[in-house]
């Protein structure tokens, strides 16, 4: 696993978001109801950017071109026109930094 640095604890507020791009690999992490989420950052229906998307209060994301629904916390495909689930990743939060940890074969 690589830890990768996303940003300061507290700076990404409620129903936010930033992408974090790391080689190859694009993840959003996401605030949703005090909960850290990171998700591919790709939707999985076509080229949009999850974190551009709209962070719901019921710990989902949609689409911003496609208005496919995806769960934060699992990924999964909610509704069409995407099938394919997206791919997710832990988030750490240590002292005042947040982190996603990737596996190395993704980097």
């Amino acid at each position: 696993m690589a830890r990768i640095f996303v940003c300061q604890n507290g700076s990404l507020g409620e129903g936010e978001a930033i992408k974090l791009e790391q080689a190859s690999l694009a993840i959003a992490v996401v605030n949703s109801g005090g909960s850290l989420y990171a998700v591919s950052d790709r939707c999985s229906h076509g080229n949009a950017s999850m974190s551009d998307g709209y962070i719901e209060d019921d710990g989902t994301v949609e689409c911003p071109l496609h208005a496919a629904r995806f769960c934060l916390k699992t990924g999964t495909a909610l509704c069409q026109p995407a099938t394919e689930p997206l791919a997710t990743y832990p988030v750490v939060v240590d002292g005042d930094a947040i982190y996603v940890d990737l596996p190395e074969a993704v980097l």
